[in-house]
């Protein structure tokens, strides 16, 4: 097989077109990956809204078991003392 110009030519083109064509579909993993990294941030901050809404929760629940404990321990003490 004879090696000319013209054969590495094609050769050359063929890479330059392949090296191209990775260029590109490097571009668009590039971009994919900052999309991705974008909705993991806007997913951590609802989850971050999510947990403080949840820890508001929790606090109010806790206030209003303390105020029924205190309501119920009132009505028995209130049953248990004499009326005049």
């Amino acid at each position: 097989m004879v090696v000319t110009q013209d054969l590495i030519y094609e050769v050359l083109r063929k890479v330059q077109t392949d090296v191209s064509s990775l260029k590109d579909n490097l571009r668009e993993l590039r971009q994919d990956n900052v999309s991705i990294r974008n909705h993991l941030h806007m997913l951590q901050g609802d989850v971050n809204n999510v947990h403080g809404t949840v820890g508001q929760i929790v606090d109010r629940l806790e206030r209003i078991e303390n105020r029924l404990d205190l309501r119920e321990f009132a009505e028995a003490q209130a049953r248990f003392e004499p009326h005049p």
